[in-house]
């Protein structure tokens, strides 16, 4: 069984997803960043960056912190959506999530949906990065069914739920015909619908309007 460390953010949804996807046994245990659950030495034992999520594998006895390495982990555990062949491939465009798209979009969260008029070179800067983003993920997707091509991926699992965000970006996810198809494909999976609702509070995935 898979115990789920997490709070409810775009990272988190991605183990979740992707437990649905595989169709494992897990269970969810709660950090709250509010009061500061991830500070706790309990909690830095299993994630020395205080982040979540982690997951902890009662099978095995491992854990795991940073959700790519726990994609792959899962992944590889299940054979699922990371074929041998691919993984070059796969392994960029997770990378680039882990290190460019989640990040920036976190940024651009943080000056343009929680703190608007603080810093209007912050709040520029990130909108610019964002509809960036947007335009690189609809010029791939232009080409290929899902981000490597024609196969649903750890890739993919890790990119939507950023995209999920969308409402906060205020780019309008309706003006990239492309990314837009690949996102509204992706949310009429079953595991995804189950497993963007992480905390089970009848949390729907954001209509493109």
């Amino acid at each position: 069984m898979i115990e789920l460390l997490t709070a409810d953010t775009p990272n988190g949804k991605k183990i979740s997803i992707m437990l649905e996807e595989i169709n494992f046994k897990y269970k969810i245990t709660k950090i709250n960043l509010h009061k500061g659950d991830q500070f706790k030495p309990q909690f830095k034992k299993i994630s020395p960056f205080n982040k979540i999520p982690v997951i902890i594998d009662h099978d095995s006895g491992a854990s795991l912190f940073e959700s790519g390495a726990i994609l792959i982990y899962l992944a590889e555990k299940s054979k699922k959506f990371y074929d041998k062949d691919d993984r070059t491939l796969i392994n960029q465009w997770l990378m680039g999530q882990m290190a460019y798209v989640g990040p920036m979009l976190g940024q651009h969260h943080q000056f343009h949906h929680y703190n608007p008029g603080k810093s209007k070179f912050g709040e520029d800067r990130y909108f610019k990065i964002a509809e960036q983003i947007y335009r690189d993920l609809d010029e791939r997707l232009s080409h290929f069914k899902y981000l490597i091509g024609d196969k649903y991926t750890i890739a993919d699992i890790a990119t939507f739920p950023w995209i999920a965000r969308h409402e906060w970006h205020d780019i309008g996810l309706a003006n990239f015909k492309y990314l837009k198809r690949w996102y509204e494909d992706i949310s009429k999976r079953e595991a995804v619908i189950k497993g963007y609702d992480l905390l089970k509070k009848g949390e729907e995935i954001p209509k493109v309007c």
